[in-house]
């Protein structure tokens, strides 16, 4: 049984990625091979001394079993991508650096990368394809969705729901709820960089500064 490990994107996020990939498979003693998959490449070439290949020819490959781990910032492509290898009966592969952190009954789908630095702590939910970059946490008792998006220093404390698609910029601060009122980031909201965020945001909105405020479109 011969199995193919990809990174899907090789741009800045899938090269940052193929280290803790490559981490990864260490760790399991896996000796497979690791490829990038590039949709903009016409032929098969090398980056960062792997192979790299657009997606139709790494469906030629002839691996037994493939897992792909989607390293694409934009959320809405990562589902995009999600469900085009569900439909292949291609594998989502989940990542996490050796030095991340997880505790007690942390239930994280599918999918997930977890950057170098990052701590998931206790009784917490994540939905598939969550992203999660260098020297971000979550505290204990959050849920959050599918597709959500964490960039490098993101502080998500505890009893915080964050929906679908939201996207937390670098060096966010998540105020902590409470059990029977949790903090609500809504669905395809974005958090920006440095926003200190005290109080639930809305779905499909920007918030940013300290604290945090709806950025009114012009």
């Amino acid at each position: 049984m011969t199995k193919l490990y990809a990174i899907y994107g090789a741009s800045g996020c899938g090269r940052s990625l193929m280290a803790v990939a490559r981490q990864q498979l260490a760790r399991e003693q896996e000796g497979a091979e690791i490829v990038f998959i590039d949709d903009a490449l016409t032929e098969i070439g090398m980056v960062n001394g792997h192979r790299a290949m657009n997606y139709q020819a790494f469906l030629n490959e002839t691996a037994s079993e493939k897992y792909v781990q989607i390293a694409i910032a934009n959320s809405r492509v990562r589902e995009k991508i999600a469900n085009r290898l569900e439909a292949d009966a291609i594998q989502l592969w989940s990542i996490m650096a050796d030095n991340v952190t997880v505790m007690d009954e942390a239930l994280i789908a599918e999918g997930s990368a977890l950057s170098p630095f990052v701590t998931i702590t206790s009784n917490i939910k994540i939905g598939k394809c969550f992203h999660a970059n260098l020297y971000s946490y979550v505290e204990h008792d959050c849920v959050i969705g599918d597709f959500v998006t964490f960039a490098p220093g993101v502080k998500c404390n505890g009893n915080i729901h964050i929906h679908d698609h939201a996207y937390i910029g670098a060096g966010a601060m998540i105020k902590q709820g409470t059990p029977d009122q949790p903090l609500v980031i809504g669905e395809g909201a974005v958090v920006g960089m440095g926003a200190v965020v005290t109080k639930s945001v809305p779905a499909g909105v920007t918030v940013v500064g300290n604290p945090a405020r709806i950025v009114q479109p012009k």
